[in-house]
């Protein structure tokens, strides 16, 4: 039997917890972050285009690791979430949000592969492309409220219908989730 998600917690959840957007804010065990890790290593892109979830590796050796399960309105992320990098390990593509496609709508080097996504042609790239989904910044979580090492990530959809599964939530199509972790200071 899982735990209530929406059982009372502590600081740092409760700060997650009152963030705009926040649907669920819970404490992920090692039992689904066992069944996660293996989950994340399979995933493979269109293509076949290998994922290497960096931020979730990192997240594995933080000492907690929470959930948010998010609606439309909670904060974009404060930096890339995804990136498409060749063999040679050169940026050739990135995911670009609303606040940042200013800086790539006047550029002639550049391919909108996606309203949300530009490419970068004249990198050179040789084979061996992955798209790399680095830990992303969560600033509302720091030393002043008793975390380090903070860094958020994004799962793939397989995980995250598995976090949902395994805590008994509903998969809603307008909900996302996004996992923070931290070591406690």
């Amino acid at each position: 039997m899982t735990a209530d998600p929406d059982a009372p917690g502590d600081k740092q959840l409760e700060i997650i917890r009152g963030l705009r957007g926040v649907i669920h804010a819970f404490y992920l065990d090692k039992e689904i972050l066992s069944e996660l890790e293996k989950e994340e290593a399979k995933v493979r892109a269109m293509g076949n285009i290998e994922v290497d979830n960096q931020g979730f590796k990192q997240a594995l050796g933080r000492d907690s690791v929470i959930c948010i399960v998010k609606d439309p309105r909670f904060r974009p992320p404060p930096e890339p979430t995804v990136i498409l990098v060749s063999g040679e390990g050169n940026i050739i593509g990135e995911e670009v949000f609303p606040f940042t496609a200013s800086k790539y709508t006047s550029r002639d080097d550049v391919v909108w592969l996606s309203d949300g996504f530009v490419l970068f042609p004249t990198v050179q790239a040789s084979g061996g492309e992955q798209f790399v989904m680095p830990p992303v910044s969560f600033p509302e979580l720091n030393e002043s409220n008793g975390c380090k090492n903070v860094i958020s990530c994004s799962p793939a959809p397989t995980s995250d219908l598995m976090i949902k599964k395994h805590y008994g939530l509903v998969d809603n199509p307008k909900l996302a989730s996004v996992l923070v972790a931290f070591d406690r200071m």
